[in-house]
Formats: structure tokens, sequence, C-alpha cells
């Protein structure tokens, strides 16, 4: 029988895994800005700011912009992993409530704002940031909330 204290452990878990490819990801981003298989990803965003008349510093200046967003991503990481760290050991709902409320302003504005720009891989990948993080984080609050312990 799967408890509600076994459940807890394992969105713990998966929370700190979470946390842990958006580290990465960071990690990750100011080293491969520039790579090959980001061609088309670069190609369609300089066909919509510029259509055709692409200027030659185009590619230069979003890879300075992907490579910039790389610490941005990281220390968003462990400011969540810290808050997450805070709400499990001290099973603090408020802390949960943080974490749900920085996704919930995220999300939707970078998803608008890509949808703007026709970045559709911005969309997807916020999406499945969204799907997989809110639903664990609101059981966790909803969970933690019962047991009284919102400081």
């Amino acid at each position: 029988m799967i408890t509600p204290s076994c459940t807890r452990k394992w969105l713990v878990r998966w929370m700190y895994a979470a946390i842990a490819v958006h580290l990465l990801v960071g990690i990750l981003l100011p080293l491969v800005a520039g790579a090959a298989p980001l061609e088309s990803y670069h190609h369609g965003i300089e066909r919509y700011f510029w259509g055709d008349a692409v200027p030659a510093s185009a590619r230069a200046q979003q890879i300075w912009w992907l490579s910039l967003f790389g610490p941005t991503v990281q220390a968003a990481s462990i400011w969540m992993g810290v808050l997450l760290m805070i709400a499990d050991k001290q099973r603090n709902a408020a802390a949960w409530m943080g974490l749900i409320a920085g996704m919930v302003v995220w999300g939707p504005q970078d998803m608008l704002i890509s949808l703007q720009a026709h970045c559709s891989s911005h969309v997807w990948l916020d999406a499945a940031a969204l799907l997989g993080m809110l639903p664990p984080l609101f059981w966790l609050f909803r969970h933690d909330l019962k047991r009284g312990k919102t400081i």
C-alpha cells in the first residue's frame, strides 16, 4: 500500500531531480549555445526578427543571450533547491507555495512571449516543466498544509 509518507518522499525526490535538471541545463547552455544542433533554433529566431535581412551579428547576439541565460537558470535552480530543502526538512507549506508561485508567475509569461515570437520549442519546454513540477508541488503543499506547518 502506498502511504502519504511514501508518496511525499518520492515527490520530494522528483522535485530534487527536476531542480538538478534545471541546474544541468543552466551549466550546459553557455557551452552549447553555438553548437550545430541548435542551428535550426537560431535560424527560426533570426527569421522571426529579421526576415530575410538577417544582420551578420545576429547569430553572435543570439549565442550571447542564450549563454547569458545559462547562469540565470543556474541561479534559479539554486534558489529552488534551497526552498525545496526548507519545504522538505521543515514540512513548510509556505516554502512549497513559494515554489508554486515562482512557476505560476514565470510559466505563462514565458509561454506567451514565446508564442508571440513563434518559438514553439520554448512553449513545449515550458509546458513540460510546468506539468512536471506543478502537480507534485501542489500535492506537497496540500499534504504539509494539513499538518499545520506554514512557517
